[in-house]
């Protein structure tokens, strides 16, 4: 079945864009959850109009996440955590942490969604990659430094 996607989907893809799903997928996941809407005929004559209006606002966007890209690109965070004599963190770090870090260290906003960690949590002491999702074309590496919290 093709739907047209009005959300992101992560693993599927972005926000208007034609995609073909299995049926039960769709009926039962994506349309329920209003991620999407069949794609019939009257439905892709509106997308096309859309695609047309967001043109401008697109490229906008686009350079926007490429100028984002170049100020992020090889940066490294630091997040001080509490940890146990081992070396083991109490608790965990997550994306939160990473894009509340990011904005403390290097002044540089970005919404926890579109951050993700290698691992979903971290929960050691070490250096790990976070991946940056700032626009379909723009995926960036952030070093995320994770080191013991002094007391």
């Amino acid at each position: 079945m093709e739907v047209i996607l009005k959300q992101d989907v992560q693993n599927l893809g972005y926000a208007d864009d034609l995609v073909k799903v299995k049926d039960g997928y769709a009926r039962n996941y994506l349309i329920p959850n209003l991620l999407a809407i069949p794609a019939t005929p009257a439905n892709k004559k509106m997308l096309a109009e859309t695609i047309k209006q967001r043109a401008f606002k697109a490229e906008k966007l686009r350079k926007e996440a490429e100028f984002m890209a170049g100020k992020i690109e090889n940066l490294t965070v630091k997040i001080a955590a509490k940890t146990s004599d081992k070396g083991t963190i109490f608790g965990s770090v997550t994306n939160a942490d990473v894009a509340e870090a990011l904005m403390a260290q290097h002044e540089i906003e970005i919404d926890r969604r579109k951050i993700t960690l290698s691992d979903d949590h971290i929960k050691e002491l070490g250096n790990y990659t976070a991946q940056v999702n700032l626009h379909k074309e723009f995926k960036v590496s952030l070093n995320v430094e994770v080191v013991a919290a002094e007391e």
